[in-house]
């Protein structure tokens, strides 16, 4: 039918000049598939039943040896770090300066085949090669093509070495997984050595208490904490045995402190005086300020700011005050604690 013969015989009362169409294009497909459904059709699934799972990864193998490797290029030079696992879990820490310009991936590749060289040395006949590199880690398993020249020549060693073992894999971990490995390839790029000397040996020790500036509230020998601070403004005297780096400290330190009539003030930055206490003093400003008789139970900052307009000082002055509000019953019983969950909230549903 024509449309202009159309719009003269048939006027429409909504003001559409044109016809309406008979189907649309879009939802031709739709349409035929409605109309042919399929028997086997099963509905989506659109639940993940983890939901609480973040990440995948691969447990190592304890059959077999471990070998993390990394390497490392920096404005200070190239190193190299490996860590070498064995199956009853012993780590043997290997690390090595690059004395030669290399690129990043030829630093990896130098740090991959140092590992394996190493672990041929221990009868390894099961290794397990993890490295953060992916384009070390693919090329060698075969998934990249090995094509820059200078690359070549790893590629091809690595794998003459792997023929030695009798199980070997190369596998991708992230970054975090590889710390020891890159903190052993950044020390080596830092040390600057002779081509013919060694790497001098790391010691490494366990500490279970604080250092001393952390436990200067402990007075061990009946002095308080500003004792030689005082004795070096009356007598200008170091004490006994102390290096230069300290009787310099010490001079510091007594810049900002004076003596008046046998008791040590301390200049505040507003050059407000600052009476200097001792532990036992301290500990009666604190309960005196927090719960005594104009006690308001204030927190720590405000606590340690009440106490230096009222003119006394000492060294863990602000430390001090937050641990005693912590431990004030009375300030945790009517705190206003966030009572958050420590986990997020899941919605169940009743069958």
């Amino acid at each position: 039918m024509d449309p202009i013969k159309y719009i003269f015989e048939k006027p429409a009362l909504i003001g559409r000049i044109a016809r309406w169409p008979k189907a649309i294009k879009g939802s031709a497909l739709a349409d035929y598939l409605a109309n042919h459904p399929v028997d086997d059709y099963k509905s989506m699934q659109c639940e993940f039943p983890d939901e609480s799972i973040m990440v995948l990864s691969e447990e190592y193998d304890d059959g077999k040896w471990t070998l993390l490797f990394d390497g490392a290029s920096n404005i200070m030079g190239h190193g190299i770090g490996v860590v070498l696992i064995s199956p009853k879990k012993k780590f043997i820490p290997i690390t090595a300066r690059l004395c030669f310009d290399c690129t990043n991936n030829m630093a990896e590749y130098e740090a991959c085949a140092m590992g394996v060289l190493a672990a041929l040395e221990s009868k390894a006949k099961g290794l397990g090669v993890y490295g953060d590199s992916a384009l070390v880690i693919n090329q060698l398993n075969q998934e990249w093509e090995t094509r820059d020249k200078k690359l070549i020549p790893y590629f091809t060693y690595i794998k003459e070495l792997s023929l030695e073992f009798d199980k070997i894999t190369f596998h991708h971990v992230p970054r975090e997984d590889n710390q020891l490995a890159d903190a052993l390839a950044t020390l080596s790029s830092m040390f600057q050595i002779n081509r013919n000397d060694e790497i001098p040996s790391i010691k490494m020790e366990s500490r279970d208490y604080p250092a001393y500036c952390h436990v200067m509230e402990e007075e061990t020998d009946g002095k308080p904490w500003y004792h030689d601070i005082k004795h070096y403004l009356i007598n200008r005297e170091y004490p006994p045995g102390i290096s230069e780096n300290e009787k310099r400290t010490l001079r510091r330190l007594s810049a900002s402190f004076f003596v008046n009539e046998n008791i040590l003030y301390k200049r505040n930055h507003d050059m407000v005086l600052l009476r200097c206490v001792d532990v036992n003093e301290a500990k009666e400003i604190l309960q005196d300020i927090h719960d005594g008789s104009y006690g308001i139970h204030m927190n720590g900052h405000a606590m340690s700011r009440k106490i230096l307009r009222a003119g006394y000082y000492w060294l863990t002055l602000e430390k001090d005050c937050y641990n005693y509000v912590k431990k004030c019953y009375k300030c945790q019983i009517y705190a206003d604690n966030i009572h958050a969950p420590p986990v997020p909230l899941n919605t169940l549903s009743a069958p």
